[in-house]
């Protein structure tokens, strides 16, 4: 039985590797067959994606044997949110001495990414982690460093790659819609809800997130490094911090202490949500972690307006950018190709006449609940010829459906092989990090940065498959 459990890891880590070495199935029933899983962070990813809904969706083939946060309230809570039967441990080590687990799930803060990550490698056990990887390249290679020496896997949850629509746009690009692609336009827009979010919280500091270029825009630098089938050569970047931080009229400590509640268009009522006061508003005496922050602050330190050129190994090239006070939420992206063009966009209001509120926008797309689907377009033009629609079938909660394919490949079907190629590994969270963090080091040089030498890894022409 426990020969079963660490093959089934090995083969979702050999998956992640993006190794062709052959898989066996495996199949799991009750009791002791159950894999053992240890949680690492228990704020709201944590608690409900790879909490509650692991343990009400796989509760027949796996099991919580520890729970793990240095805040002791947020624990507490958590355990009781999951519905977990499991003891509770204050730090990873004496939670793997105490339960062995065969798989360390880790979502605490970004900078502590590594922390949690290399001690699970070297305690034994393989290691899912949300994105990013980490926040610089010197962590980075600590990682890689400590993967190669102890040979367990890591996998990365990159669960935008598992969205139908842009998995839809990696099936026409690789089918040679467009032929060979030779640059991209990609630009993300968060809203004045989601967008502001980010400077409310510890990812408003450099230190702790290593700018939204590493904790958000990862996301897209890996959709970007998997639809182009190739990895980040150099990145050229600006950014500045324009509208959040010290450039606010007015500021507070935090919203619900803050005089200027009814003049301030970011006032966030985190009292309004029973979840948020009982995860965070009644801990904050262990910790200090003040969640509804002023989003005008003079500590924030991060930018908010981003703009990147990349170059790929492939000769491809891309021009991002991402806009952390749009009036509406959502990204449009182009392709242009050696035989015509791609165009695909989500959630841009008047392209669909969206009346969503903004807000509601970005909770559905949290939200782990079943979903009602929808219709979007992709249109691909083809040279000397009249462009042609192609609609997908698309979700809006969990991620785009992104949440929950991904969870069904990793614990319902590791072994059956993935035609577009969506599980990743420590591969490809470093270099989708690399880009942001070389698009860091652009802006604060004023030169172009070669992510080869931010790193061991030197960039491939092809992905590894």
């Amino acid at each position: 039985m426990e020969t079963t459990r660490r093959n089934f890891l090995r083969s979702v880590g050999l998956l992640a590797a993006g190794t062709t070495i052959p898989v066996s199935s495996f199949s799991f029933g009750l009791g002791e067959d159950k894999l053992k899983i240890a949680l690492v962070g228990t704020g709201i990813r944590g608690t409900s994606f790879w909490g509650r809904r692991l343990l009400q969706t796989y509760s027949e083939i796996l099991e919580f044997v520890g729970l793990c946060d240095n805040n002791p309230g947020r624990l507490a809570y958590g355990k009781e949110y999951i519905g977990a039967n499991c003891p509770t441990f204050p730090d990873l080590e004496q939670m793997s001495d105490n339960t062995k687990p065969d798989l360390v799930i880790g979502t605490t803060k970004d900078s502590n990414h590594h922390l949690f990550i290399i001690k699970a490698m070297e305690m034994g056990c393989d290691v899912l982690t949300e994105k990013p990887l980490t926040i610089d390249e010197d962590k980075c290679q600590a990682i890689l460093d400590a993967e190669r020496n102890t040979n367990q896997k890591l996998i990365v949850g990159f669960n935008y790659r598992w969205s139908p629509y842009a998995t839809k746009v990696k099936e026409m690009i690789s089918n040679g819609a467009i032929g060979k692609v030779t640059s991209v336009d990609f630009h993300w827009y968060l809203n004045t809800y989601h967008g502001a979010s980010y400077f409310r919280r510890w990812h408003g500091l450099k230190e702790e997130g290593g700018t939204l270029w590493v904790h958000k825009s990862t996301h897209h630098f890996d959709l970007l490094n998997w639809w182009i089938d190739s990895e980040p050569e150099e990145v050229f970047a600006y950014g500045a911090l324009e509208h959040y931080g010290s450039n606010g009229p007015f500021r507070g400590k935090n919203c619900r202490s803050c005089t200027y509640q009814t003049s301030c268009k970011f006032y966030w009522d985190i009292e309004a949500s029973d979840r948020n006061v009982n995860l965070y508003v009644k801990n904050e005496q262990y910790d200090g972690y003040i969640r509804d922050q002023c989003v005008f602050r003079h500590d924030i330190n991060i930018y908010d307006k981003m703009s990147a050129q990349i170059k790929y190994a492939n000769d491809t090239v891309v021009s991002y950018s991402l806009t952390t006070y749009s009036p509406f939420e959502g990204y449009r992206v182009a392709f242009n190709g050696t035989d015509g063009r791609i165009e695909a966009w989500l959630d841009i209001p008047y392209l669909k006449q969206e009346t969503m509120d903004q807000e509601e926008l970005h909770n559905l797309e949290m939200s782990q609940d079943e979903d009602t689907l929808e219709r979007n377009p992709i249109i691909v033009h083809k040279l000397w010829n009249d462009y042609e629609k192609v609609v997908v079938t698309t979700e809006k909660k969990g991620h785009g459906g992104g949440d929950k394919r991904l969870q069904e490949k990793i614990f319902e079907n590791p072994e059956v092989e993935d035609p577009f190629d969506r599980a990743a590994g420590s591969r490809d969270g470093a270099m989708s990090i690399l880009v942001g963090v070389a698009a860091r080091k652009s802006i604060e040089s004023g030169n172009p940065i070669r992510i080869q030498e931010l790193t061991t890894l030197v960039p491939r022409k092809k992905r590894l498959k």
